[in-house]
């Protein structure tokens, strides 16, 4: 009984990051249940041994892939000894990270979704926007204007991601995320100097 069980769970965790890495590249409206089923290894009828609906497969993996950015996040702080809000920078505006919608920060790829989705939705994007603005004020010594910055830095991130992803020029692409990565960093030494 308890095999089975662990079985269950084992496979409902698979449907869920296939689930997760699809809304991220594809958004929340395009993966079908059949699709998604099929990529898993099972079959159609088998998802309603662990889903209610499609919305609800939807919301859970959009929860997963939410919360999956925030070790990254963390991560990519410690790259850097020297300047761990330079780091986090540096690997968020990374090119790997624009050619990578499908295991990227969901907060880029499921914004315009959390922003017409149900309240849940909402709250869960609302609850990682909140953990990655509490690690990035983290790495501010000054804790005054450490959750302002936090903002300013998130939505510069964020942002220039997702305008890097939409436009059709690669050059252009790239100059947006180098610009934004150049930018934020000059802004924090400034900031680090001028409280020195």
């Amino acid at each position: 009984m308890g095999h089975s069980q662990a079985e269950k769970a084992a496979t409902r965790a698979r449907v869920l990051r296939l689930a997760s890495r699809r809304i991220r590249a594809e958004g929340v409206s395009r993966p079908g249940v059949a699709d998604l089923m099929n990529e898993a290894g099972l079959t159609h009828g088998g998802f309603y041994k662990h889903f209610d609906s499609r919305d609800d497969l939807v919301a859970q993996a959009a929860a997963v892939a939410l919360t999956e950015g925030t070790a990254k996040m963390e991560r990519a702080a410690r790259k850097n000894d020297q300047d761990a809000r330079a780091g986090l920078i540096d690997a968020y505006l990374a090119k790997q990270h624009r050619d990578a919608p499908a295991t990227g920060c969901a907060l880029v790829s499921l914004g315009a979704s959390a922003g017409r989705g149900d309240q849940h939705f909402k709250e869960a994007y609302e609850q990682q926007v909140g953990t990655y603005l509490d690690l990035i004020a983290g790495l501010d010594d000054d804790a005054e204007d450490a959750r302002a910055e936090a903002m300013l830095t998130l939505s510069a991130l964020v942002g220039a991601v997702l305008m890097s992803r939409a436009v059709a020029d690669k050059a252009f692409s790239d100059e947006l995320l180098e610009t934004v990565a150049e930018r934020l960093k000059q802004q924090g030494s400034q900031t680090s100097s001028g409280r020195a």
